[in-house]
């Protein structure tokens, strides 16, 4: 079996595409775990399909690099609306079906991809530090000092504690300049079991809790180990966030084929 794959990335966070309109695509879980290997296979966070859907312009279906169907990946969004317009899907704006529902999104004439995401109704404190769900379920920590963090270690120990272990949760350890709204966010993601150049829904988790009291629009510029994004949202009087947008660059890498026997 041959399969025509593409290679694409949002600030580092990088996908293989496949373009499955014809709903060819049928992989099992450890062939996908083998093709997001990065010693033997073409490597990547996660693989995505691109599929027919009535009533919108495609269908994002998103598997994890342990090969199992994931949940939403905002930068994996902003990917695979990129993939579509080089496929010769226009759109002045882009209606999506994804894992957590309808989804819009737009490219600006500079190649900027603005996704817009899930609202968010509720920050759960959590101890000191924060969980929400913005389309996958993340665990905020403030820290000082971010880019001296071991990432890999502390996030490993909070995704696999007692209270997140059975489902697994995603640990964002984030940085604030007190003097400017940007913050700096480093991401343990689960389904990769590692820390990855940036997560979409976890820079826009990071946001949301950082936000400086401010009722309606709030921006947030964020950056990450793979490049800067920007979240914008609304928030409400009562602490809920709609019209939440996640903008920033993604772009193919490549594109090839490779045969399983």
């Amino acid at each position: 079996m041959t399969v025509h794959f593409y290679k694409y990335q949002g600030t580092g966070n990088d996908f293989i595409l496949v373009d499955n309109r014809d709903n060819s695509f049928a992989l099992t879980t450890e062939q996908i775990r083998h093709l997001c290997d990065r010693r033997f296979g073409i490597g990547a966070d996660g693989l995505m399909t691109l599929n027919e859907k009535e009533g919108y312009d495609f269908e994002m279906k998103y598997y994890n690099s342990d090969g199992r169907e994931g949940s939403m990946c905002g930068n994996g969004g902003r990917c695979i609306v990129k993939f579509a317009y080089h496929l010769g899907v226009h759109r002045a704006l882009y209606r999506f079906l994804a894992a957590d529902g309808d989804h819009e999104a737009e490219i600006d004439i500079s190649g900027i991809v603005s996704l817009k995401m899930k609202n968010v109704q509720k920050i759960t404190k959590y101890h000191n530090d924060f969980v929400l769900d913005t389309g996958s379920p993340h665990y905020v920590k403030l820290v000082g000092n971010v880019m001296q963090l071991d990432v890999y270690k502390k996030g490993h120990e909070i995704r696999n504690s007692k209270d997140f272990r059975e489902s697994g949760i995603n640990v964002n350890f984030v940085e604030q300049d007190i003097n400017n709204d940007k913050i700096t966010v480093r991401t343990f993601e689960r389904g990769v079991e590692n820390e990855t150049y940036s997560c979409g829904t976890g820079v826009t988790a990071s946001a949301l809790v950082c936000y400086h009291n401010e009722i309606g629009f709030n921006e947030v510029e964020v950056k990450t180990l793979g490049g800067k994004l920007t979240v914008e949202f609304d928030r409400t009087e009562d602490d809920q966030f709609n019209n939440i947008w996640l903008c920033g660059p993604a772009e193919r890498v490549f594109e090839g084929e490779i045969t399983f026997e």
